[in-house]
């Protein structure tokens, strides 16, 4: 996210004319003329940037966002979230604790990069917040919302009894499941394995405690417990864990002895574990499914020379076993 517009436009004011008069607006003052007032109250005015798309944040959500607060005549901000290649999911109400930060990101859309002047009263307060914002400080943030996450859903869902959980329609599990998937997705590109993990597991565990009624609840269960099956047994490879990537691996399986993704994740597990024939019978059942598979045929490959080499070592270690069993020659 770039701040050149606001920076450049604010030096224009400072620096277009040596002989500035004294009546000449601020540079908050001249960027709050093409702002729009979101309470009324003047105290939290907005700039849109660039359009987003989609529903506004709701109300409780996680958003990702990448962000930038500025005092008047400051270049450089009092804090940012550009420099940190991924930025963590942030509550509303919990992780972002100003107030007008807070109201402002209600108002946003997916892919939306606005500006908000913010009052006191709905910044840093009259008291401010030494040694970097002072007392009464108006201040301005540059947000970027990458994504969010209806979060909400998921608290209200989860602060349920079992019992209670079982009274709900099965659409609003699933939709808290998916809720909780895409938290480990998100997790899991940032490479926070265990916290993936723990997504991933609440949720398998909500799908379980499910007492179902019919048949097709039943495959509707299966149908998303398959996805988190897989995503664990990936994660727990990337935590060095064949064992347990494997037992999940198994579990898709049983839900689906032909999924590809379920037979390429034992085949890495069984690899990892140097069971290479169990691994080569994964691999071509994969390869069956899906012939072009580039993974599939690369990971094969692997598995055939590891084998091999494997069963050289081993016919070269019984040959030197059988040499010293027989002694030395009697003449």
């Amino acid at each position: 996210m770039s701040r050149n517009g606001l920076i450049s436009s604010m030096r224009r004011v400072l620096h277009a004319d040596d002989q500035l008069e004294t009546s000449s607006p601020s540079p908050f003052e001249q960027l709050s003329r093409r702002m729009n007032d979101i309470l009324g109250d003047g105290g939290i005015l907005k700039e849109v940037v660039q359009p987003g798309e989609g529903p506004p944040v709701p109300q409780n959500a996680s958003v990702l966002i990448h962000y930038s607060g500025f005092l008047e005549y400051s270049d450089q901000p009092f804090e940012t979230t550009t420099n940190l290649k991924y930025p963590r999911m942030m509550k509303l109400g919990r992780d972002v604790t100003v107030v007008g930060l807070g109201l402002g990101l209600l108002t946003m859309k997916k892919g939306e990069f606005s500006r908000f002047l913010l009052q006191p009263q709905y910044a840093y307060g009259e008291v401010g917040c030494p040694p970097f914002i002072p007392a009464g400080a108006v201040v301005l943030y540059e947000v970027h919302i990458l994504d969010y996450l209806d979060s909400g859903k998921v608290d209200d869902f989860t602060a349920m009894s079992p019992e209670e959980q079982n009274t709900v329609p099965l659409s609003t599990l699933i939709e808290v499941v998916n809720t909780l998937r895409s938290f480990g997705n998100r997790c899991f590109n940032q490479n926070r394995y265990y916290n993936a993990k723990d997504r991933y597991k609440q949720a398998m565990t909500l799908l379980r405690n499910r007492e179902t009624r019919s048949d097709s609840e039943k495959e509707a269960i299966k149908t998303a417990l398959l996805p988190l099956y897989l995503n664990i047994s990936f994660v727990e490879l990337r935590l060095d864990r064949p064992h347990k990537a494997l037992k999940y691996g198994n579990k898709a399986l049983e839900i689906d002895s032909a999924n590809t993704k379920a037979l390429f994740r034992c085949g890495q597990a069984y690899l990892e574990l140097r069971e290479y024939e169990s691994a080569h019978g994964c691999l071509i059942s994969a390869q069956a499914k899906k012939p072009f598979d580039s993974d599939i045929n690369n990971l094969l490959r692997k598995v055939t020379m590891c084998y091999k080499e494997s069963l050289d070592k081993e016919k070269g270690l019984y040959s030197k076993m059988f040499r010293e069993l027989k002694g030395p020659v009697k003449m």
